[in-house]
């Protein structure tokens, strides 16, 4: 194998193989009515726009219906963006909620829309251009003279396995369920690369993991054993243009185009 090329490649799926902004805004929607009830269930028409912009914001489910909140009750978006933090922990004091039981409404409203209509479910999910066919690149069957072919592709996801799998597998994905670790493994990402490391058989293991969150990558690099691994940012993915300015002088997270990832692994450098 090329020394460019890693043994392991360790993805993140929503943010850099997968496009959920929709499903993230119709599933915060359905959640927001059920705890604010809105005189009209349509939601504003600028509300979509300004929350996928917004999206990046959020570290963990709970807050995307706060975050609609915020929108709707007209808190600047540069506030938003600058201090989020302090305007979620205040949402949830002033309009008197629980963190806790804000999450568990939007599972439940995303349980009982995957239980009813699972299809129309999936069908919010889009791929981001180029992502697919370079994943087929990697798969076997490839070109002999294809060196990548040995490397091996896993999704490290916080989304449940199952789905990962069935909306790869409409895109003519075949993985196993060892390589798709999600969110019912219940273990922090950091991890996991730790134990896709011990794995490998290989003398000469290296993993390189693309995630588009900067707080994932950074857990990453605190952890003294995982130096080797390399990191990158993907800046198609849900972050903000600070978080990616903020690496472009790292000298262990790498910024990663879109552009980049289509390529062969020796144009990501």
């Amino acid at each position: 194998m090329p020394a460019d090329s890693p043994t392991i490649l360790a993805l993140d799926f929503d943010g850099v193989v997968c496009d959920g902004l929709l499903e993230y805004f119709q599933t915060s929607w359905r959640t927001y009515c059920q705890i604010w009830t809105p005189e009209s269930e349509t939601p504003p028409d600028d509300l979509a726009s300004t929350f996928y912009r917004l999206r990046p914001v959020v570290e963990i489910g709970w807050e995307m219906p706060l975050l609609l909140r915020a929108i709707v009750l007209g808190i600047p978006e540069e506030k938003i963006v600058q201090d989020w933090s302090t305007v979620a922990k205040e949402l949830i004091e002033s309009e008197n909620l629980d963190a806790a039981d804000t999450g568990k409404k939007l599972d439940a409203v995303r349980d009982d829309w995957i239980t009813t209509d699972l299809n129309s479910w999936l069908a919010l999910h889009q791929f981001y251009p180029g992502v697919i066919d370079r994943l087929h690149r990697m798969l076997p069957p490839a070109p002999t003279s294809g060196l990548e072919a040995a490397t091996q592709l896993f999704i490290v996801t916080t989304k449940e396995g199952r789905f990962v799998k069935q909306l790869l597998q409409q895109q003519g994905i075949q993985l196993s369920q060892e390589q798709i670790i999600g969110k019912e493994f219940k273990r922090p990402k950091h991890q996991t690369l730790r134990q896709l490391l011990k794995a490998s058989t290989g003398e000469a293991a290296t993993l390189w993991f693309v995630e588009d969150r900067l707080k994932t990558l950074q857990s990453v690099q605190q952890q003294p054993d995982l130096n080797a691994i390399k990191l990158y940012l993907a800046d198609w993915g849900y972050n903000t243009a600070e978080h990616r300015d903020s690496v472009r002088d790292d000298n262990r997270i790498q910024l990663l185009s879109l552009s980049q990832f289509a390529q062969d692994f020796s144009a990501w450098s």
